[in-house]
């Protein structure tokens, strides 16, 4: 007993000594002593959690009044640059406005008849919420407007309620309320800082997703490339497979003719744009010639009556008011709530994905959070304008982008456009076949199908692949639903497994240098004789205890056996928390599990690195204090491994003296 009790203090001399002088000569240790006031450290954890980008930095230095400016311009963006706008600016913007509108007029028409509502909706929808998203959005490059998957997705769950045909009001009704509730789901979202929610909808997932929803989109424009009039409400394959096949007596030669030369036309824009990028224009304006080409070609052979169904007629006028409309009887609020709630996410995650892709060409960037509010307010405010869920889609942001748009004027072009469609033009639509909107429809649906960027995920990170065909077969052969539910979800236990199974490694010493390195990753790294470097690699909590405890023996256990095989003994173990960002209770408990477990079979424990979040609660649980010793606690690994060789020195030279 004295001999250890002689072996802990020659120890505990030689660390202090080296803790002293530092690995160079110069006073350097771990700050122990380091507290934050329990308000000050909830503050900083909830700001890193809600605030990373902390965006009133540099106010506190500014007068009230300017402070007070500054957090409107932040929750106002045209405010930033409205002032400085001028006619350099306008010349881009008008073009860009112009060409997006040209956009805008055939897929509002088109997005509105594949959520089965009337088509003056989408234009509607083209109109109000455009000119908020100018007033409050953060983004130079989105063009607001309808999208696809969220015009089905709308509409299949709606269609569990009740379907457009059963009772058209309450259906319109239903989109109106689902679009609110998505507007306040949004804007909360936003004002609370809660843009993490989004993140759950990873980059596999919406690939995915994407993909399945383009594919059945496709496939139910089979009803208006075929002219038929009875079609299934389900959006899975089988069902839409068998219901194109079951109501062969209603297909049109006439409408499938003319949809080929459609759909020849589109693709053959769209191969002109890949082969000469400046005419992205001919793109852009395509699928509104199709339907001023398609309407004339219906009028002069009265295509209604000859095979070639048309989109009927377009009321003339602005948006109607709708805020009556909204429904809030119990028996419809839970279809209405998940409606918007989960074609709120999914809108979400396209327009602010699309928003950040484009900003990075341009070097700039947008705030996510401003983005939730800008897009919650336009999706309020259309709910009561008669206009359905809107967001950016990524089709008409990109031509917005590639027409030289300045800022989110842009879209207020576009909006009056609209406006004078709406007001004068709107009846002329009424000719317009519903093969030619089926035709546009899976055009736009094919550049979805991102079948290059599969073969990529498979390539590089398998289990992403397999979320990203979660989504796509779930969203094929189930519902949208099921295909994002289950995908999010694999997703989400992907995330707990590596929480819950962090990888730690040991480290080697590189020759000729002071660096550490995983000893698999870099085969040369030699082992310090008689010491175990580990690196812990995340923060520590009651979901990975366990099984670090675990690893970490199981590592001893492993170097003890090598140790042995070339006659010598482990005596000590390294730990490397500079990857360990926080530690709960059950963390502190699995490190004095294991600093027993070590200190039976004769090896001591040292730390090296431990972070501020980390060492406050080793230090007040006792840890450092009563268990480890704090001249056991380093900066380094270097500064560590130096002083455990000095104790092994100096318990040697002791050893000796006594023989």
């Amino acid at each position: 007993m004295g001999t250890e009790a002689g072996d802990d203090d020659n120890r505990r001399r030689a660390t202090r000594h080296l803790h002293g002088l530092g690995a160079t000569g110069d006073a350097a240790e771990v700050n122990l002593s380091a507290r934050r006031p329990f308000v000050e450290s909830l503050w900083s954890d909830l700001a890193e959690t809600f605030f990373p980008d902390d965006p009133f930095r540099g106010f506190g230095a500014l007068p009230p009044a300017a402070r007070a400016w500054g957090a409107l311009k932040y929750f106002v963006p045209s405010l930033e640059w409205a002032p400085r706008y001028g006619l350099d600016k306008f010349k881009y913007d008008l073009l860009a406005g112009v060409t997006i509108a040209s956009l805008a007029i055939p897929q509002g028409i088109s997005y509105a008849r594949l959520a089965n509502l009337p088509p003056v909706i989408g234009l509607y929808s083209s109109f109000v919420p455009p000119l908020l998203y100018a007033v409050f959005g953060s983004s130079n490059n989105m063009a607001v407007g309808t999208v696809a998957a969220a015009s089905l997705l709308l509409a299949s769950i709606i269609e569990t309620e009740v379907t457009a045909d059963e009772d058209p009001q309450l259906y319109l009704r239903l989109f109106y309320t689902a679009a609110f509730f998505t507007g306040l789901f949004q804007t909360a979202l936003g004002v609370f800082r809660l843009g993490l929610i989004v993140d759950f909808l990873s980059r596999s997932t919406i690939t995915g997703f994407m993909g399945g929803t383009a594919t059945i989109i496709i496939l139910q424009q089979l009803k208006g490339l075929l002219g038929m009039k009875h079609f299934t409400t389900k959006t899975d394959i089988i069902s839409v497979l068998l219901s194109t096949f079951r109501y062969r007596h209603e297909w049109k030669w006439q409408s499938a003719v003319l949809g080929i030369c459609f759909l020849l036309f589109l693709l053959s824009s769209k191969h002109l744009r890949k082969r000469k990028p400046k005419l992205f224009w001919v793109t852009a304006i395509a699928p509104f010639m199709v339907v001023v080409i398609g309407g004339v070609f219906a009028f002069l052979v009265k295509g209604d009556e000859h095979g070639i169904p048309i989109v009927g007629s377009l009321k003339k006028g602005l948006n109607p008011l709708s805020i009556t409309q909204l429904t809030f009887e119990s028996r419809h609020m839970k279809t209405a709530v998940k409606a918007g709630l989960l074609s709120g996410i999914l809108a979400l995650a396209e327009g602010i994905a699309v928003g950040r892709s484009l900003a990075m060409v341009k070097n700039e960037q947008i705030d996510g959070n401003k983005e939730m509010i800008a897009f919650g307010i336009m999706n309020i405010a259309g709910s009561f304008t008669s206009c359905y869920l809107t967001t950016g889609p990524f089709s008409k942001s990109a031509v917005n982008f590639h027409a030289g748009c300045k800022t989110p004027m842009s879209n207020v072009v576009m909006s009056v456009c609209i406006m004078l469609v709406l007001l004068f033009l709107a009846p002329l639509f009424k000719y317009t076949p519903l093969v030619a909107l089926s035709a546009i429809i899976v055009v736009a649906m094919i550049g979805l199908i991102k079948v290059t960027e599969f073969c990529h995920l498979y390539k590089v990170d398998k289990f992403d692949f397999c979320i990203c065909m979660v989504a796509f077969i779930g969203v094929v052969f189930f519902t949208m639903v099921i295909g994002l539910g289950a995908s999010v979800g694999l997703s989400v236990i992907r995330a707990l497994l590596y929480v819950a199974r962090p990888t730690t490694c040991k480290l080697g010493s590189i020759a000729g240098s002071e660096t550490f390195r995983d000893v698999k990753q870099y085969p040369h790294a030699k082992s310090i004789p008689g010491v175990l470097v580990l690196q812990l690699g995340s923060p520590i909590y009651f979901v990975n205890a366990g099984y670090l405890r675990e690893r970490i023996l199981r590592w001893v256990e492993d170097e003890e056996n090598v140790c042995k095989g070339v006659g010598h003994d482990l005596q000590y173990a390294v730990l490397d928390l500079g990857g360990v960002t926080s530690v709960d209770n059950s963390g502190i408990g699995m490190l004095r599990e294991v600093y027993k477990s070590l200190d039976r079979r004769g090896i001591r424990i040292a730390l090296t690195n431990p972070r501020l979040e980390v060492t406050e609660k080793l230090m007040l649980s006792g840890y450092i204090r009563d268990v480890l010793g704090e001249e056991w606690v380093f900066l380094t690994i270097k500064d560590a491994i130096t002083s455990c060789r000095y104790a092994l020195q100096m318990s040697r030279s002791k050893g000796e003296d006594e023989v």
